[in-house]
């Protein structure tokens, strides 16, 4: 949600990967900035969008349902593309944040339709702490989503290697988030010097 210009300067300083939450946003920077940049999509998803970023999207962080994730891999195999995805957990105590719960994650993954799913790649989790200043609480949130990561990993995604992503922290919290393993922090206000 930032200006293209500002885009641009973190390009020129060599940034290549940048997140995006919303999908016509996401379509029209891409087709606006270089085509080296790696985008990914960040934001809450909603099925009548994925249209727009399937063609060139690079990592879905936020897929919260089975009928989002069915949704993507039809777009993708219209596209003839397969589309690396992340499943999001709910792991904060706000109604605002979305995400799967461990038993329907658990749910989908068993269900015989999961596999027939051939264009999307399934390459971690994603998570969004709590908005507050209890860093024992996100900390908590945090190790929360960790201990799905493994228990998905070893129950479901032991023979991927590519399974391997943990995307949480953003710019008030990535230093916890990364202390309690993650791969991936999404970090905008920090990198746009507005805090």
């Amino acid at each position: 949600m930032r200006p293209i210009e500002q885009i641009e300067m973190l390009y020129q300083a060599g940034h290549r990967v940048f997140g995006e939450n919303r999908p016509q946003e996401l379509k029209a920077k891409y087709e606006t900035l270089p085509k080296d940049i790696e985008w990914h999509f960040i934001g809450h998803l909603q099925s009548n969008k994925i249209k727009y970023i399937i063609p060139f999207v690079s990592l879905i962080h936020s897929i919260d349902s089975f009928s989002l994730l069915q949704e993507v891999n039809r777009q993708a195999a219209k596209n003839n593309r397969v589309i690396p995805c992340l499943l999001q957990f709910y792991i904060a105590k706000e109604t605002t944040k979305y995400g799967f719960s461990l038993e329907e994650c658990t749910e989908m993954l068993e269900n015989p339709v999961f596999h027939t799913l051939k264009n999307i790649n399934i390459v971690g989790v994603m998570g969004m702490a709590t908005f507050t200043d209890d860093t024992t609480q996100i900390r908590d949130e945090f190790k929360k989503l960790n201990q799905y990561f493994n228990q998905l990993k070893s129950k479901y995604f032991s023979h991927k290697e590519d399974f391997k992503e943990i995307s949480m922290g953003m710019s008030d919290d990535y230093d916890i988030a990364i202390e309690e393993g993650s791969t991936i922090v999404r970090i905008g206000s920090a990198v746009f010097n507005e805090q």
